[in-house]
């Protein structure tokens, strides 16, 4: 491989077993791919074969792709996720609606979650509904004007001292955690085509749901709906 951005590397965790696996982002070809299974369940989410895990493949890992891992995404599978619904309407004064519209109530939306849950991290903010002039969309509608509108937003959340712990692990390999992804919320986006939770995180990474807020972005392949929030967000 000629440098890091012609793959991406992922740990699936959950409390039956860990998982390894590298995409080439060209193909989506997974090209190395360990899993662990676990005799216990993971104590309260601390991961303690982890770190074993970690060592076994990581340099394994490095060896193939002739370079270093320092970035991860993680699919995390647990009950420790927490999803919070807020909604926000404002007057549009019977201009455009377009995305750049939708920056500022956003952007209150996510301090609000934040200000409110400081012991929690946005894993994902999704716009669930667009209510515009009192009709329901579940897309933002090209051309259209309209008088006011409102957007109903799901975050899911985890506990930060839940990543911090993930994040004390990781440093020991000199990984930083790109991101982390809820394992329920890539299983809806599985189709025919993508029935591989690695392949489906590395789409929705991507910007394949045009209704997420992405709110950080190492990797884009394909610009997604919201791609200036990036810099909005960051």
């Amino acid at each position: 491989m000629d440098n890091e951005l012609n793959f991406e590397t992922y740990l699936f965790i959950n409390d039956e077993k860990l998982i390894i696996c590298v995409i080439q982002t060209t193909t989506c070809k997974i090209i190395y791919k360990e899993q662990m299974i676990l005799s216990d369940s993971l104590d309260e989410l601390k991961f303690k074969s982890l770190n074993d895990f970690l060592e076994k493949n990581i340099f394994k890992v490095e060896k193939i792709l002739k370079n270093f891992i320092k970035n991860i995404f993680i699919i995390l599978d647990s009950t420790e996720f927490f999803p919070i619904e807020i909604s926000i309407k404002k007057d549009n004064n019977g201009r455009l609606i377009k995305p750049k519209t939708l920056l500022h109530p956003l952007n209150d939306l996510k301090n609000l979650c934040q200000s409110n849950f400081q012991d929690k991290k946005i894993i994902h903010m999704l716009i669930e509904n667009y209510r515009i002039d009192n009709n329901n969309y579940s897309f933002l509608p090209d051309d259209l004007n309209c008088n006011n509108f409102s957007l109903d937003v799901k975050f899911i959340c985890l506990p930060k001292n839940l990543i911090e712990e993930l994040e004390i692990i990781l440093k020991k390999y000199h990984i930083l955690i790109n991101q982390v992804l809820c394992a329920s919320y890539v299983e809806n986006f599985f189709d025919e085509d993508h029935l591989d939770v690695f392949t489906t995180a590395s789409r929705i990474i991507s910007g394949h749901n045009t209704n997420e807020v992405l709110l950080i972005n190492k990797t884009l392949k394909n610009k997604g709906f919201f791609e200036k929030f990036f810099d909005f967000f960051n």
